[in-house]
């Protein structure tokens, strides 16, 4: 295969900040390397409105969190659990289901597809003939609480602070239909019905993603009137086979999403295990449900149960493994310290570097993504990976900004299925902008590049991130360079290869300023182009060309015999010749 280096010279801006330089880096971009498409799922977010999915140009929106896991579709009311003193809320249209229907609709109308939680953890919400908002903890009915919004009390009593009451200790014996009722899996099947029913199956434009419920092995710890005690093993093996099997029943092209835990010693341990560790009842390997998981991490056994469950003749009921990331140690806050913005540029290698060492009480290394192909390829072949929680914080401030990019181009380069942010961005925010300039840069929803290919450099991943990828739509090539540093700008010179350039680069740019900038194109010739890029700042170059995809192989084959004429019942040998005129190689012909 040959390599075809196209040579470009951009005259490098030097505004006031170009005083302060670091280091010059090198990015070296092959357009034939380590090609593999980006799945547009990764551009997720939750919650969000109509226009904020089509100024983001987002892709999947979620309904989940904890109140989720508590909505009753045929009153249309969720009970918010620790979030808000366990209180029952209608909302306002008595409607059966209104809010996922609602929810579906807006989405669909913003150009993205709805995402819904499943509730399993045994209750869900219920209120009076008047609608009246119901309590868990009754003030009047349990005495003695720490806290309260009127009659609904925190459900924590006067006593030695226990987690997870931030004063008091959890009272573990209310009445759970105070405000909730059952809710088994036939109840829950119902509303997949309703689901259907109102919009189809998922083959022809219905609901597409379902999550089995909303980070089960905190249900204790979030849920503690209706679920006191942790969800061991056996009680999520036998909800995700139950709910995910009727599932599949009413909508068999539906995906079905989980265990969407909500972190890292979920991804290890049940929730009996993770209360018996806080506790120092266990150690790890001699906990409970880890013996009786033959040793494996909770993960890995669940899917290796589930895959037996196919096997045994039972069909797929889990499309996607899907998890929740947050870094542990601040990130995730308004928090903009020069400190803290240091850490926010360095632990998004907890993603993917089998070098970095996660600075929370983690205190590992995470590589997330590829932990979870891993786990993936040795107990489930064929399941799909996704993040469907993350988010780094400092909406409001470049240096958030900056994070979404590099954590939107990690996502792309280590092939991640779905990813979701948590907090919505919010539209003309800087962390909104840094979504943009992935899935709308110039307004008009022009995007990054859908097939991931090769970008490296030798600089340090904790001052700049570099991916790059190809656009289907128009062959372009897009680049996309982070600066993440405070202080000083950066020389980056960017070298192509395996892609036939012509015409101009464009060029657009986040900065501190928090506007995306489409600086002046330029012409350009050769094998490399370099420009100073400011500190905190997210640029993305747009090579227009032929396309950058492997070069292909030309085949020919001619045959001959050497002569002009011959006899009847005459032997003939034929010269059979093969040849490529490539540029590449031709392979298993």
């Amino acid at each position: 295969m040959r390599t075809r280096l196209v040579a470009l010279t951009l005259a490098a801006l030097t505004p006031s900040w170009a005083h302060a330089q670091n280091p010059p880096v090198t990015v070296a971009v092959d357009a034939a390397a380590n090609r593999h498409a980006i799945s547009p799922l990764v551009y997720g977010v939750h919650f969000a409105p109509t226009a904020t999915l089509q100024d983001l140009n987002a892709t999947v929106n979620r309904y989940g969190g904890n109140s989720s896991g508590r909505y009753n579709w045929l009153e249309n009311i969720d009970n918010r659990g620790g979030d808000y003193f366990f209180e029952s809320i209608p909302y306002p249209d008595p409607a059966q289901g209104e809010l996922g229907d609602t929810f579906i609709s807006t989405t669909k109308a913003g150009g993205a597809e709805p995402f819904l939680t499943m509730p399993m953890v045994g209750w869900v919400a219920r209120t009076n003939a008047f609608r009246d908002t119901l309590c868990s903890f009754s003030v009047a009915k349990y005495p003695g609480q720490t806290g309260a919004d009127g009659d609904c009390g925190s459900g924590c009593l006067a006593g030695p602070d226990t987690y997870p009451c931030q004063t008091g200790t959890p009272f573990l014996a209310a009445d759970p239909t105070d405000a909730s009722i059952p809710a088994d899996g036939a109840f829950q099947q119902n509303w997949m019905a309703h689901i259907k029913g109102v919009f189809g199956p998922a083959s022809l434009g219905g609901l597409r993603y379902w999550g089995l419920d909303n980070e089960p092995t905190i249900w204790h710890n979030v849920y503690w009137d209706v679920h006191p005690l942790p969800a061991d093993t056996d009680e999520m093996r036998a909800k995700m086979i139950d709910y995910g099997s009727r599932i599949k029943s009413v909508d068999p092209t539906a995906q079905v999403l989980g265990p969407e835990e909500w972190g890292w010693d979920a991804y290890f341990y049940s929730g009996k295990d993770q209360q018996l560790l806080s506790q120092v009842a266990c150690n790890g390997p001699d906990c409970p449900d880890r013996l009786a998981q033959g040793g494996l991490d909770y993960t890995a056994y669940l899917l290796d149960q589930l895959h037996q469950y196919e096997a045994g003749g039972g069909g797929r009921i889990l499309d996607m493994l899907t998890e929740h990331f947050y870094p542990q140690t601040g990130e995730f806050s308004p928090d903009t310290s020069p400190a803290t913005q240091d850490l926010r540029n360095r632990s998004t290698r907890g993603l993917w570097d089998p070098n970095y060492v996660n600075e929370s009480f983690i205190n590992d290394t995470v590589r997330l993504i590829p932990r979870m192909k891993d786990w993936v390829d040795t107990y489930y072949p064929g399941t799909k990976i996704g993040l469907t929680e993350y988010d780094w914080g400092a909406d409001n401030h470049i240096n958030g900004a900056t994070a979404e990019a590099d954590l939107l181009g990690i996502f792309g380069r280590e092939g991640l299925d779905m990813a979701l942010k948590w907090n919505p961005p919010v539209l003309g925010s800087p962390v909104a902008k840094a979504f943009q300039m992935y899935r709308n840069y110039d307004g008009a929803k022009s995007t990054f590049g859908d097939t991931s290919v090769s970008a490296t450099s030798a600089a340090n991943p904790d001052n700049l991130a570099a991916f790059a990828a190809e656009r289907t739509s128009d062959s372009a090539l897009t680049v996309m360079v982070v600066n993440k540093q405070r202080v000083g700008s950066i020389t980056t010179t960017v070298n192509l290869a395996n892609y036939a350039a012509t015409g101009n680069v464009e060029v657009w740019q986040l900065t501190s300023a928090n506007s995306i900038t489409h600086v002046t194109d330029f012409a350009y010739a050769g094998g490399t182009f370099s420009r100073s890029l400011p500190p905190q700042t997210v640029t993305l170059f747009v090579v227009h060309g032929s396309g950058g995809g492997p070069a292909t192989a030309d085949l020919a084959i001619s045959k001959t015999d050497g002569q002009t004429t011959a006899s009847p019942s005459q032997s003939v040998t034929y010269a059979i010749v093969a040849s490529n005129a490539g540029p590449g190689d031709a392979n298993g012909a």
